[in-house]
């Protein structure tokens, strides 16, 4: 390969490479400011206009804005045995052609005396396991409320430590009756939960292959 091929091609991988690179913030996880009462009176000595004062109401969040804790207690475990052995014996005799009532010999064996033997045999074996867990907390806010009363929330934590920089993201949907008294819910019990937990830095890096590698790895390589 020429030069200027070889040039090509290392471009190609690193167009390939910025391709993976991963993307921003999304603003899903932002967190949500409560919108401010548009109506200007005049503020009393003891009721202030857009401050509730809600004595015997229920405190646990329930608005826009308002921020509840998510515990996480995530675990997944999964395990996967496939065995797959197949084989095939083909065996096909054909009479001896023959020419004037006779067989064509050469020093005594039959020059056209067929027959076709096939034999074809596969084993093959795979197994896969995987287990993941998550715990901690994340405070989130309430991003939007549905109208039959469930909270849709979102949130992010991040986390710069001295190797790094760690990243936890949620968004889903919680019902008001899943809230305990302390304002925190498990993470089981909000639907529609997109977790992401990521992290940045020299320990990353160090556990992540390279885009060469990644290339090699990938579908686009043919071979």
């Amino acid at each position: 390969m020429t030069r200027r091929g070889l040039i090509a091609v290392f471009l190609g991988l690193a167009t390939l490479a910025g391709c993976a690179t991963a993307p921003g913030r999304p603003p899903d996880y932002a967190a949500t400011v409560p919108t401010q009462s548009a109506a200007n009176r005049d503020p009393g000595a003891i009721y202030q206009p857009g401050q509730g004062m809600d004595l015997f109401a229920d405190t646990r969040a329930h608005r826009v804005g308002d921020v509840l804790t998510v515990v996480l207690l995530e675990s997944t475990s999964a395990s996967k045995n496939a065995t797959t052995d197949t084989k095939k014996d083909t065996t096909v005799d054909l009479p001896t052609p023959t020419i004037l009532g006779g067989a064509v010999t050469h020093n005594g064996q039959d020059i056209f005396n067929t027959g076709i033997n096939d034999s074809q045999k596969f084993s093959g074996q795979g197994d896969s396991s995987q287990d993941n867990t998550l715990t901690g907390n994340i405070s989130v806010t309430v991003a939007q409320v549905l109208p039959n009363g469930n909270l849709v929330i979102s949130g992010e934590k991040l986390l710069t430590l001295n190797q790094g920089t760690e990243k936890i993201r949620i968004t889903g949907i919680v019902r008001p009756q899943d809230i305990q008294y302390d304002d925190s819910v498990v993470s089981t019990k909000v639907a529609d939960a997109r977790i992401v937990y990521t992290g940045t830095g020299a320990l990353a890096d160090s556990n992540s292959m390279g885009w060469l590698a990644r290339f090699f790895n990938s579908s686009w390589w043919p071979f």
